[in-house]
């Protein structure tokens, strides 16, 4: 597989008087969570080197798959790390285990945390509107719960949010729950939350189609952030 990502495209450092960044936008289709994660590092890596390369925001989906942050309690999980059956990644996000598959929307910036605001709180905060502000779009309330990272609607968390910043360069992201199977979420106790239920936005508006999510949430991603997109209807890979 090749992807038309460009690892070192350089950009000017924007002065007070520009301030909105330029962010490419990479719309990558589904990929398997391994080639996804080493993109991600060769990206973060690439920036780290010299902090100028342009920023980027990654939206895929995976084919099924767990993965587990950093310290994860794998008491979270209702089978075991050999068992064939599951592809299991640990990883260097934070937060517990999670699950991914098609008809789930995934988004991973790779931004440089300097042009906008050196604050992991800020950051989180910014995903999460990002997201309510989507699903505002098809008539769906997300909300956050106090003491937790997400989005939820009607008590339903149907966004998850776990990242990586490194240098103040992040990695990781975010996940919506739009159409999918929600069974591979039986097998653990997502986020390490027991007492609060997985859902889907196809429970509440169940003719979402993921195509309008993407494009909701590439709009008010740009909004929240303050950045233009290019190329401005993203590149496939």
């Amino acid at each position: 597989m090749v992807l038309c990502v460009n690892v070192s495209k350089k950009v000017s450092v924007p002065s007070s008087h520009c301030p909105i960044r330029l962010v490419e936008l990479h719309r990558l289709g589904l990929m398997d969570y391994g080639i996804a994660l080493e993109l991600q590092r060769s990206l973060v890596h690439q920036r780290r080197q010299n902090p100028n390369f342009i920023d980027l925001v990654l939206i895929l989906q995976h084919p099924p798959v767990y993965t587990l942050g950093q310290g994860s309690d794998l008491r979270y999980l209702n089978f075991t790390l050999d068992d064939p059956a599951y592809s299991v990644w640990q990883v260097e996000r934070g937060g517990e285990v999670t699950y991914h598959c098609p008809g789930q929307l995934i988004v991973y910036p790779i931004l440089n945390l300097i042009f906008y605001q050196q604050d992991l709180h800020w950051y989180l905060r910014q995903l999460e509107e990002v997201i309510i502000r989507a699903l505002a779009d098809s008539g769906i309330e997300g909300k956050r719960l106090s003491g937790l990272t997400g989005v939820w609607v009607e008590g339903h968390k149907v966004a998850a949010i776990g990242i990586k910043v490194s240098r103040w360069i992040t990695m990781h992201g975010f996940a919506i729950n739009v159409c999918p199977d929600l069974k591979g979420f039986h097998k653990i106790v997502p986020c390490g939350i027991r007492d609060r239920p997985v859902g889907s936005l196809s429970q509440f508006k169940p003719d979402i189609q993921l195509t309008t999510v993407e494009t909701n949430i590439t709009a008010h991603f740009a909004e929240v952030f303050h950045i233009h997109w290019h190329p401005p209807n993203g590149a496939g890979s």
